[in-house]
């Protein structure tokens, strides 16, 4: 039985991957009075009075609803949201088992960009967080956009930001490896949906000076008519140096490759146009743009993929749990640039000098280090940044 198969079965068995558990023991009357009425109208007159309240009285200073449209799930597609439920679920036990963080899962029916951040707008105020997944591009930008604009608690699309924050740290380790600077490298990303969107305006806020970003058409090139308003912003910040052509031009004498793309489109040949001791992050899942083995014949010094089979896992679990571990701590407003850029280096920094090797660049997603320092950054950044309320 191959592992999709057995996770199959045990889905059957558990039937849910979470359960809501009660904090309170309700065994006589003065249990029942205590929990519900008539003791619970107190903190809830203490709440009306001040809504800030309502971290201290209720859960919510530990509860991240973790939301989909169903559109964007894994590498399925768009498969509707009851289909997506079992990833927001394992989302929501990933939270529990890494930082001790309450999360619900929230599917929503609808692909109307109005109803969607509407409906999260409501029911924001029962949450200390929102983290949203798997919703397509373009929608997932101006969703996210929108309800940083009015909500007054973390908005974060882990597709989106998990994977860059997470690429990133890989990225800092692997170029301690060959001995390069972040600002001198060149840097091309293959696939310019949202994870790679991201990806490039996070390595742009890490250092980076010299960044390709390349769709299914092409080189993004500034003045392309035909580029999508998302595009067209991505290409007045990146390939300065205006660039035209296919992915095999970008890689020619590239430092570092990055792929959210497609399959096997990444050649031995394109791997050794590119400079000496090159870092190559293939993370297409669950086949890679080019397989490791391929990578490292052609000539790539450290590889880096989405797969738990290969060395140096780039694997959202490292960022995502710490990230609200340490916002809701703190009861942020938002997780800003500043404190991704954090979390980040604190993953880096797990990985000692001793440590650090071509196959050794980031922590293991099981590592139960990671959720802590990644927290501790966080409030930090937070604190100097003005946005934490405590």
């Amino acid at each position: 039985m191959d592992i999709r198969q057995e996770s199959l079965q045990k889905h059957y068995e558990w039937k849910g991957k979470i359960e809501v558990v009660s904090r309170v023991d309700v065994n006589d009357r003065r249990d029942l009075s205590l929990a519900y009425t008539p003791g619970v109208a107190e903190p809830c007159l203490e709440i009306q009075k001040d809504i800030n309240k309502s971290w201290e009285l209720t859960r919510r200073s530990n509860l991240v609803a973790v939301i989909t449209d169903g559109t964007a799930v894994l590498g399925l597609g768009d498969i509707g949201p009851e289909a997506g439920m079992p990833v927001m679920e394992g989302k929501c036990a990933l939270f529990k088992e890494f930082a001790n963080v309450d999360a619900f899962p929230i599917c929503i029916k609808s692909k109307d960009t109005d109803e969607i951040v509407r409906t999260i707008q409501l029911i924001s105020g029962s949450f200390g967080g929102i983290n949203l997944e798997d919703i397509s591009a373009p929608r997932c930008f101006e969703v996210e956009r929108r309800l940083k604009e009015v909500c007054d608690i973390p908005v974060f699309h882990d597709d989106q930001h998990g994977t860059a924050i997470v690429v990133a740290a890989a990225i800092i380790n692997a170029l301690r490896v060959v001995k390069k600077k972040v600002d001198e490298v060149k840097v091309v990303i293959n696939g310019a949906g949202s994870a790679g969107t991201a990806i490039g305006k996070h390595l742009l806020n890490i250092g980076v000076k010299h960044l390709t970003m390349v769709d299914r058409f092409g080189i993004i090139c500034e003045g392309d008519e035909s580029l999508s308003p998302a595009h067209r912003e991505l290409s007045f910040i990146t390939n300065r140096s205006h660039q035209k052509g296919v992915l095999a031009d970008a890689m020619k004498g590239a430092d570092v490759f990055i792929g959210v793309s497609a399959p096997n489109i990444v050649s031995p040949e394109m791997i050794q146009s590119m400079a000496t001791d090159p870092i190559v992050f293939p993370m297409a899942n669950p086949t890679p743009e080019i397989m490791p083995d391929l990578a490292k014949k052609a000539g790539a010094r450290v590889v880096g993929t989405g797969r738990s089979d290969f060395p140096n896992q780039i694997n959202n679990v490292l960022a995502f749990p710490g990230i609200f571990r340490g916002a809701l701590d703190c009861r942020a407003t938002c997780i800003n640039e500043e404190m991704k850029v954090a979390t980040s280096y604190a993953l880096a920094s797990l990985i000692s000098d001793e440590e650090l090797s071509e196959e050794n660049i980031i922590a293991p997603a099981l590592d139960k280090r990671v959720a802590d320092v990644v927290a501790k950054a966080v409030i930090k950044v937070a604190r100097e940044t003005g946005v934490a309320r405590c």
